[in-house]
């Protein structure tokens, strides 16, 4: 009842005495109808079916929710049959809506071509932000772009008009920023085909990164299939103040969990200190919990989120979201798997690296620890923005620190670049002065994309090879993802630290302690940064880059060109055999870290992402053959010759050898993209065999009719010898929890039989029958 006046009262203060007549029904109704975002303006947000689904698994399960658990539950497809059981059942889900970006978008609605379906069942968009290099500056980089990739861009601009997706154009900014500002809200599930779409979690949602397989299941209306996540609780007290930022919160975190730690579990933020961060560093900490391994990180509901929203022109989803707040924050008492206590008032500035987000110091300590390892103390070049930290306020506490090098007649050392995340961030900040005085500093302001943060970055100013530090305010570290050059020493830490290290030049600078010397001799120490959460004259949104599907596509066309070296239409992969996968030669053992960007490097091979067999060539050229402890040379075992893995992949396809993958730990961690499961499969990969994967390469194995499975004793990995053949048996009765068999062929002759796990439920052993998630869908319709 209270929520009822609430509503009617807000009414006549909108409305006028005229609402004072209005019937408790036309006023209920006028609460429900509030749109999703001011571009779907029939989408409506349903708190009530996300109360009523809460109340049955609440009823059911008779204890106390967690934030997390009652958005997920409450998008349950049955919340009265599921089984739900954390960590071990999969659960059926009804996803919002979707996001997809360029690289991944291609490959998304070539698949959803492919399932025959007419127009997508659920709100959704395409962000063209992966496909334009940093090499001159915004302007010049951006029109470049639109030239080189006219093809790629008209083919997801048409294919968003026929099946109903939003077009996103490039220009308008990186993803995460553009949900974060205009369709995130607290109790949205969102899936989307990047890793870091979790940075909607600072917005009290649960957005979770997916491969492409995926997007088409929402896109087609068929229930989402998620493993029920275990719930990591991170209690923060104190507050956040000086030079620490809501980046170190995250960088702490991975110190402590380490890149697999947060695996199967969604992180929940909660505590006192949580009203210390603003919404934009809460996505912050939650973008860069993709690098933990989560499966989402998420933030409860309160006046940060409330006043962004409001200042994000969606003052109504404000309201609605704060006359349903018991909806949006935990139940008091609930039970977190795992508790991490951060107090924000000792929290120190940190830095993490290199060629990896969890080696977490202390940036008062990172100097002396770069001297004891050899790693260059000079900083090359301090990048700043990206999805990760691109906000208002990052740029402001950025340009703060500017002003005041500038104040004293210094400039940045090191090269300095600035990348907004949005165009709306990119005029308001010009509008502003905060680009001005970055600038000025040194800095060259960058198109509103992902550039340098993903390999799209035309470096030159050190040759491949030579050894050399570099400091972002991106979210991932890994060997050769900014610039291709192995000998990159990143590190990855908040903008604010970032502009002070390239100011000084050196990783041995403590702006909290040490002084830098002006022109004229005088010693001066940086004071602790400063800006504005949230502009106060209000955002400028810029150039509109929105294009709007039509209400009914079904008259266009989308062409694909045939001799594309860009694009290529589908064909579908074969289906099982019915038989166990006999001598599967094995095509590589790899060594150590195996990260997506081994598996299917970005950067250059970017433009190939909508074709599957151009894009198959840069397969495992990142990944070290235990053999030789060399990257992209494998024995032929056909021919006896050394290649390269695409090469010998497909030699072996060729000849009808099907071939298999050992990897070590956490395999296919980092990007969603599904491109690293796509290709083995094409190339006549049938299974993969490791000690763990992380949660969105597996899934995405699956989609693809690939077997994935690990060592049941993860010592078995040292049995595999790079020139074996494995049978896998034991799948003519493959089914949940029952393991399957590998029996190892050496080549003197010898064999050994080991056991593999698997996590395939039901439905993914169906796809795996049917040759993928895709045939499956054809099969249904």
């Amino acid at each position: 009842m209270a929520t009822y006046c609430l509503t009617v009262a807000r009414l006549q203060l909108a409305l006028g005495q005229g609402a004072r007549r209005m019937h408790v029904a036309a006023a209920l109704n006028a609460k429900a109808n509030v749109s999703m975002s001011r571009f779907e303006p029939n989408s409506y947000i349903n708190y009530d079916k996300l109360r009523s689904n809460i109340d049955i698994v609440s009823k059911r399960l008779n204890r106390p929710l967690t934030l997390s658990e009652k958005i997920v539950y409450g998008h349950l497809d049955d919340p009265a049959g599921q089984e739900i059981v954390r960590g071990r059942t999969y659960l059926r889900l009804r996803p919002d809506r979707v996001a997809m970006q360029d690289a991944t978008a291609q490959m998304a609605m070539l698949q959803f071509i492919s399932s025959g379906l007419p127009r997508v069942a659920v709100p959704s968009t395409i962000h063209c932000d992966h496909l334009i290099e940093a090499q001159s500056g915004g302007a010049q980089d951006l029109q470049k772009a639109k030239e080189v990739n006219q093809e790629v861009y008209s083919f997801l601009a048409s294919a968003g008009a026929k099946y109903g997706v939003g077009f996103w154009k490039p220009g308008s900014g990186i993803i995460h920023q553009i949900i974060l500002e205009n369709y995130a809200y607290p109790g949205v599930m969102l899936i989307g085909t990047d890793s870091h779409t979790p940075n909607g979690g600072g917005l009290g949602c649960i957005c979770i990164g997916v491969g492409g397989a995926d997007a088409v299941d929402v896109m087609a209306g068929i229930p989402w299939e998620l493993k029920c996540p275990n719930v990591i609780g991170v209690k923060l007290t104190g507050s956040l103040s000086g030079w620490t930022s809501p980046k170190d919160v995250i960088l702490k975190v991975a110190g402590i969990l380490t890149v697999k730690g947060g695996t199967g579990a969604i992180v929940e933020y909660h505590g006192p200190g949580v009203d210390s961060i603003s919404c934009t560093g809460m996505a912050t900490i939650c973008n860069m919990g993709a690098e933990i391994g989560a499966t989402t990180s998420v933030f409860p509901f309160n006046h940060r989120m409330k006043t962004y929203l409001e200042k994000t022109g969606r003052g109504e989803i404000a309201a609605v979201a704060d006359e349903n707040k018991d909806l949006l924050v935990p139940d008091s008492g609930c039970h977190y798997d795992q508790v991490i206590e951060i107090n924000l008032s000792e929290l120190k500035p940190h830095i993490n690296g290199p060629f990896t987000p969890d080696l977490a110091h202390p940036v008062s300590e990172v100097g002396s620890v770069a001297e004891k390892n050899g790693w260059p103390l000079e900083v090359k070049v301090g990048l700043i923005g990206s999805c990760t930290n691109s906000s208002y306020e990052d740029m402001g506490r950025a340009a703060s620190i500017a002003k005041q090098a500038l104040d004293k007649g210094l400039k940045c050392k090191a090269q300095f670049t600035v990348t907004p995340g949005s165009e709306q961030i990119r005029a308001t900040i010009e509008r502003d002065g905060y680009a001005k005085l970055l600038r000025d500093v040194g800095g060259v302001v960058l198109a509103n994309a992902c550039g340098p943060c993903i390999g799209q970055w035309d470096r030159r100013d050190v040759k491949k090879g030579e050894k050399n530090t570099i400091v972002t305010s991106y979210n991932r570290n890994f060997t050769s993802r900014n610039d291709a050059n192995p000998a990159t020493h990143a590190f990855v830490t908040s903008p604010e630290i970032v502009t002070a290290l390239a100011i000084a030049g050196t990783l041995n600078f403590n702006p909290e302690t040490d002084y830098l010397t002006a022109p004229n001799g005088e010693k001066f120490k940086l004071v602790p940064p400063t800006g504005d959460e949230l502009p106060s004259r209000d955002f400028d949104p810029g150039q509109d880059t929105y294009q709007d599907p039509p209400a009914d596509g079904a008259g266009l066309k989308v062409d694909v060109n045939p001799q594309s070296n860009r694009l290529q239409l589908l064909e579908p992969f074969d289906k099982w055999s019915g038989k166990d996968l006999e001598d599967l030669q094995v095509l590589i053992k790899v060594k150590g870290k195996c990260t997506t960007d081994h598996i299917s490097a970005a950067g250059p091979w970017l433009k190939f992402r909508g074709h599957l067999d151009n894009i198959s060539n840069n397969m495992l050229i990142g990944a070290v053959n235990i053999e030789n402890d060399a990257v992209n040379k494998i024995r032929n075992h056909l021919t006896g010759e050394y290649g390269g893995v695409p090469d010998v992949a497909r030699y072996y396809k060729k000849h009808n050898l099907s071939w298999v993958v050992v990897g070590d730990e956490n395999y296919g961690e980092g990007s969603s993209r599904e491109h690293a499961a796509l290709e083995p499969r094409h190339l006549g990969g049938r299974a993969i065999i490791v000690k763990s994967f992380a949660r969105i390469h597996e899934t995405n194995l699956k989609k693809q009719g690939v077997l994935p499975v690990t060592f049941a004793n993860p010592a078995d990995y040292d049995k595999i010898r790079p020139d074996d053949k494995i049978s896998i048996e034991g799948l003519d009765s493959f089914a949940p929890g029952k393991s399957l068999k590998a029996v190892v062929k050496h080549i003197d002759g010898s064999k050994e039989t080991i056991e593999l796990h698997h996590t395939f439920n039901e439905t993914q052993i169906e796809w795996f029958k049917a040759g993928s998630a895709l045939n499956r869908m054809k099969l249904q319709h």
